[in-house]
């Protein structure tokens, strides 16, 4: 099976779509967002593996939590997120067919993020209040090696290793309807000490994220948006043995969130490849619900005179 440490879950996480990340609430604002996906394609890998034909099959299913609150008098959101993997990977491998598959606990994500420009802390009332302006937005997300990982197969659904992205993000609304996003950050991966046989180490250079979208607002919690990302870097080694699979990479996709009532909304979307040189060349759908609710704001006491 080697080669199959190519498919890794936790690679996808390079390859996200998420217009709106840095949307303006009101601090106290919840939500509970739970989620499926489905992404099926053919992995390009380093053309000396003796490999052909390599495809895959990663569905997931997963629990987030969102919650934003004020920080120094700016908006500010947490984000915690576990997701459940089945993985099944297909190929041949000098000459012989070959399959395997894998289900459990994925690696976990977490994201703070801080809208620096543009998105005060405020309660309910004074949002509603408030014309929409041009938001400038800083993050940190990080994946937990929180995975199923065996040190002595090639194929896991956790990748034992930590990760991280700060990102920057600009959001420029264009009239009532139109909103633009983009965002630029960098992966950044620990090494993983046990990688097969159980006493190799894999390293991972640094990967460049870059996003846009441009969404259009039907009403003003139904929404449509057009996403492409570009994702280059990222290349690995095994023992200081350096592969040859540097990422240079982009996708495109479709995503729609349509209102559910007052407190839930529904989030549809699709993606694929465009330009894959190495790496998963998936297409992906998505399905999510999302409910949300605003907290109590404190209730002022007067003192007795």
């Amino acid at each position: 099976m080697i080669g199959f440490h190519l498919i890794l879950v936790g690679s996808l996480v390079a390859q996200d779509l998420d217009p709106r990340a840095y949307l303006w609430l009101p601090v106290k604002t919840n939500t509970w967002v739970t989620g499926y996906s489905y992404s099926h394609g053919g992995v390009v890998t380093d053309p000396t593996l003796p490999i052909e034909d390599l495809t895959a099959t990663v569905q997931s299913a997963s629990l987030g939590y969102v919650h934003t609150f004020g920080l120094f008098g700016l908006t500010s959101s947490a984000m915690v997120a576990v997701p459940y993997a089945w993985a099944e990977a297909s190929g041949k491998v000098v000459g012989q067919s070959q399959s395997i598959t894998r289900s459990g606990l994925a690696d976990s994500r977490m994201r703070l993020t801080v809208l620096v420009h543009g998105g005060p802390a405020v309660g309910v009332q004074e949002f509603i209040k408030s014309p929409k302006k041009t938001l400038v937005g800083i993050s940190m997300s990080m994946g937990l090696p929180t995975g199923e990982f065996f040190s002595d197969k090639l194929i896991n659904i956790g990748t034992h290793r930590w990760s991280f992205k700060p990102e920057v993000g600009l959001s420029q609304p264009i009239g009532k309807r139109w909103l633009i996003d983009a965002y630029a950050g960098i992966w950044f991966f620990t090494t993983n000490y046990s990688f097969y046989p159980g006493s190799s180490n894999r390293s991972q250079d640094p990967m460049g994220s870059f996003q846009v979208h441009i969404s259009y607002n039907i009403t003003p919690r139904f929404w449509v948006a057009y996403n492409a990302t570009y994702y280059v870097g990222g290349r690995s080694s095994i023992d200081d043995m350096i592969k040859d699979d540097r990422q240079n990479n982009s996708r495109i996709g479709l995503t729609a969130v349509m209102p559910v009532g007052k407190s839930n909304s529904i989030k549809l979307a699709a993606s694929t490849g465009a330009i894959v040189r190495v790496g998963q060349d998936f297409t992906t759908f998505s399905f999510g619900w999302q409910h949300s609710w605003f907290g109590k704001a404190k209730e002022k006491t007067s003192k007795p005179e």
